[in-house]
């Protein structure tokens, strides 16, 4: 069963109770649990004396003429004296279990309160414990109290015990519940009378009084106003007065205290102010001058108005705010001088202008003995020391005269930095955490009335490490390219000057520049290709070094002028061989784009992504003579070469062998053309004519045109021709033809006509299978008859006609490498494809297919005399 300790209440203190007070219930034993069987006594303590009581229990009461009940069941039990009102509950329990909690009905603050673990008579219990609020608070050996000493409310809770029996069973107790009650309650403040009149008592009393359970508590009492006491001791009456009050006595807080007697604890009341009022009248007090100096003559004047006469002025003086005023004159007149303002002098003044009625109170006026302040001096502290940003110095001002109290205030450039008000100090300090924006002229002034006094200035430089400098690179266009001119710029953005700037190229110093104004350094290259790479600047004020972030820089190199080389499989550059351009700028940075020309015609290009040249390769062709020029471009600008010419030369075809001759038949006397033609060849040509593999004649055709060569033919001339062209490149020899010489001609032969020569004049030739393809030539048989010949429709120019003239000149030379037709060349012979023609061979061959001569078989024809 849980049991509640009952709380006092108590009516409001006012001087005097709003209603009876309650009657108290005290019990003896003083426990509110007891065992069953046993009996406890109640007695009504009335606050006045009562020849009745009445007692209620549960539902029930009964009137009896004792204050006393002695009572042995469980509930709740009242009692009422006579024209009081009831009393407090006061729980009882009678329990019939083996262990009790018992407590007082209640418990004070400061009291000492004894809680009992009580066990039945003949019950045998051991290791009896107490516990609070659950927990374990103590074992109680041997014994059954435990005493709680100066209870506070730190002591509130829930408490029981517990035991155990000797068959080991666990029992436990009821719970009661312990709260702390206020011995008296906090005291409050009043005062007599309520209407406060200057110069009148006032009487302040501290109500409060102990609870009705403790009557017989002595409580002892303090007054006070602000913070200190109007008197030193503690009194054990509750009022205290104030003979006079003023009106500055408004400004003033009030409040007291109350404690036991025996006890430390102070419970304080609410503050209150008094606000003092003046009676109706004009008083005015003032100083002349109004700003006294030490020395001077002051006159303290109290003016009134509307205060009937005769007057008396008392004059007042306090030293400070903590004294009491002081009487220093009495006089009929208004004015108190002093004649020498001394320090003594200084303090609070005030004067009383009373008459026969009443005394009238002035204000109080402040007398201070003024020493205008000289000069401050400006100081700095550590003195001497070298001022770095994030260090804290100390600003010193100080004068060296003046009175009390003084404001100082602290200037840089003319602003107001930091104010002090007045102060009883000649010297004060200000506390400045340096930044790079302290730097500058500072001076303090100070005033105590008299107009401030400035310092000398004092200049403070506040040095500042450089911080991390930023390395920046301009440049005239969007890349860097050997030979502008860029700009390597080193700044840090914060520190103090001067500043050296050094630039390094792959931590290689270059130059250095100093700073002097705290600005960047500019570092200008002219560039190179050696000035590509990494870039740092470091910046150095005297307080550290600094060092920026890599640039890279990557000069880019323009192309130079390339070079065209042409690389041949043999000296010359003949047709069908395969052929490389080789174009190559020995400087300039990559990729690097290559452009071929032939004849101002791009051809087509190659990269090179990491330098060097590019190939550009050609399968010869005639057409591939020419001036051939290449383009190098990095983008900076392209470059071209110089002009290289290539001369394709072009291996003779097989030559053709033509005969023309003036009439159908080739008769003595006749002037023979052989004419020895290739399509195809670079000039110069060497030809060469052959009879019967006799060299006749040799010519050099430096145009590449055909060569012809007139022979005046005898018999001895019949037989097989055949020509060879060569330019270097291998000699190349034509099918034979063949020549017959008959008798001489008639005179009247029309055939002789040279009107029709040119048209009747029959022609001899060889004409190999691949002449066909080419449109120039054409096989015609106008006639319809046997002979064939070859007609040659245009001959650009003929080369000078060479005659041969003397058969007899003519030798038989031939050799294993002549060039015999292929029909009458031994087999040993017929595998070479060259052969060589001595020039001065005179034997003529000639091959003559006509009508009843088949065309595989040639006929010998004598030489015949040349003509003349």
């Amino acid at each position: 069963m849980l049991l509640w300790v009952s709380l006092l209440v108590l009516a409001p203190v006012t001087g005097q109770s709003v209603t009876e007070p309650k009657p108290v219930i005290s019990l003896h034993p003083p426990w509110t649990t007891v065992f069953q069987g046993e009996r406890v006594t109640l007695t009504c303590n009335a606050f006045h004396f009562s020849a009745k009581y009445r007692w209620y229990f549960e539902e029930t009461s009964y009137e009896t003429f004792s204050n006393t009940l002695e009572v042995q069941n469980s509930g709740e039990y009242r009692c009422q004296a006579q024209n009081s009102p009831l009393s407090n509950r006061v729980p009882l329990l009678f329990s019939p279990a083996n262990l009790i909690l018992q407590a007082p009905l209640d418990v004070f603050e400061e009291e000492s309160v004894v809680l009992r673990c009580q066990t039945r008579a003949k019950t045998g219990l051991n290791a009896v414990m107490l516990y609070k609020n659950g927990k374990f608070l103590k074992a109680l050996e041997n014994i059954s109290d435990f005493t709680i000493h100066q209870a506070s409310l730190k002591d509130n809770g829930i408490y029981h015990c517990t035991g155990v029996k000797e068959d080991g069973h666990y029992v436990s107790s009821n719970s009661v519940e312990i709260q702390v009650q206020e011995l008296f309650p906090p005291p409050v403040l009043t005062a007599s009378p309520t209407n406060f009149i200057e110069g009148r008592a006032v009487t302040l009393t501290c109500l409060t009084q102990p609870v009705p359970q403790r009557p017989n508590v002595q409580l002892q009492f303090q007054f006070l106003r602000d913070s200190w006491t109007l008197e030193s001791d503690w009194r054990s009456s509750p009022e205290f007065q104030i003979t006079t009050i003023w009106r500055e006595d408004s400004r003033s807080s009030y409040w007291c205290q109350a404690r036991r007697v025996t006890s430390l604890v102070h419970k304080k009341s609410q503050r209150f102010q008094m606000h003092v009022q003046s009676v109706t009248a004009e008083i005015r007090i003032y100083t002349y001058p109004e700003l006294p100096l030490k020395g001077q003559k002051l006159v303290i004047i109290c003016s009134v108005g509307g205060i009937q006469e005769p007057i008396t002025f008392f004059w007042y003086k306090r030293t400070n705010k903590l004294s009491r005023r002081t009487k220093i004159h009495t006089s009929s007149e208004r004015e108190f001088r002093i004649p020498v303002l001394t320090d003594s002098h200084a303090g609070e003044y005030c004067c009383v202008a009373r008459n026969r009625h009443q005394s009238f109170f002035s204000d109080l006026v402040t007398v201070n003995v003024k020493v205008p302040v000289s000069p401050p001096i400006l100081t700095l502290s550590p003195p001497g020391a070298r001022t770095l940003e994030g260090d804290v110095v100390t600003l010193l001002c100080e004068v060296q005269r003046g009175s009390l109290p003084i404001s100082y205030q602290l200037f840089r450039k003319g602003v107001l930095l930091k104010k002090i008000g007045a102060t009883s100090w000649r010297t004060t300090s200000f506390q400045l955490f340096l930044t790079e924006e302290h730097s500058g002229n500072y001076y303090c002034t100070a005033d105590n009335g008299f107009g401030p006094q400035h310092s000398t200035a004092m200049s403070l430089s506040v040095y500042v490490p450089v911080s991390r400098p930023v390395l920046t690179l301009r440049t005239p266009r969007a890349q860097t390219v050997e030979g502008n001119m860029v700009e390597l710029h080193c700044e840090a953005q914060r520190g103090s000057p001067p500043i050296q700037y050094q630039l390094f190229h792959e931590d290689v110093a270059l130059e250095s520049s100093s700073s002097p104004f705290g600005r960047g350094a500019t570092f200008n290259l002219f560039l190179k290709a050696e000035h590509s790479g990494n870039y740092i600047c470091q910046a150095n004020n005297g307080l550290g070094v600094q060092r920026s972030d890599t640039v890279s820089l990557s000069v880019r190199v323009p192309v130079s002028r390339p070079v065209l080389t042409l690389r041949t499989p043999r000296a010359q550059a003949v047709e069908g061989d395969m052929v490389e351009l080789h174009c190559e700028a020995q400087r300039g940075s990559s990729p690097i784009l290559y452009q071929f020309f032939h004849e101002d015609v791009a051809l087509g290009s190659r990269s090179s992504p990491s330098g060097g040249g590019a190939p550009f390769n050609l399968s010869l062709t005639a057409e591939h003579s020419g001036n051939y020029s290449c383009k190098a471009d990095n983008g900076l600008g392209a470059q071209r070469s110089e002009v290289m010419t290539l001369s394709v030369i072009v291996p003779v075809s097989r030559p053709v062998l033509t005969l023309k001759v003036p009439g159908a038949q080739a008769v003595e006397g006749d002037m023979v053309e052989l004419l020895c033609e290739a399509q195809r060849g670079s000039p110069p040509i060497l030809y060469r004519f052959y009879h019967e593999n006799v060299t006749l004649e040799s010519s050099v055709s430096h145009s590449g045109q055909g060569v012809s060569f007139n022979l005046s033919v005898t018999a001895e001339h019949s037989g097989n021709y055949s020509c060879e062209v060569d330019n270097g490149l291998g000699p190349q020899c034509s099918e034979a033809v063949t020549l017959h010489i008959t008798g001489r001609r008639p005179t009247s032969d029309s055939s002789r006509n040279p009107s029709d020569s040119d048209s009747q004049e029959p022609t001899y030739h060889n004409v190999p299978a691949w002449i066909e393809l080419q449109p120039v030539y054409s096989n015609v048989n106008p006639k319809g008859g046997d002979i064939v010949y070859a007609e040659v429709q245009s001959i650009p120019g003929k080369s000078k006609h060479a005659v041969a003239s003397a058969p007899g000149l003519l030798k038989n030379t031939m050799s294993p490498t002549t060039c015999l037709p292929s029909h009458l060349r031994p087999a040993s012979l017929w595998p070479s494809a060259a052969c060589s023609l001595p020039q001065d061979s005179s034997v003529i061959y000639s091959q003559v297919k006509g009508p009843s001569t088949p065309a595989s078989v040639p006929q010998l024809m004598a030489p015949s005399a040349p003509h003349r």
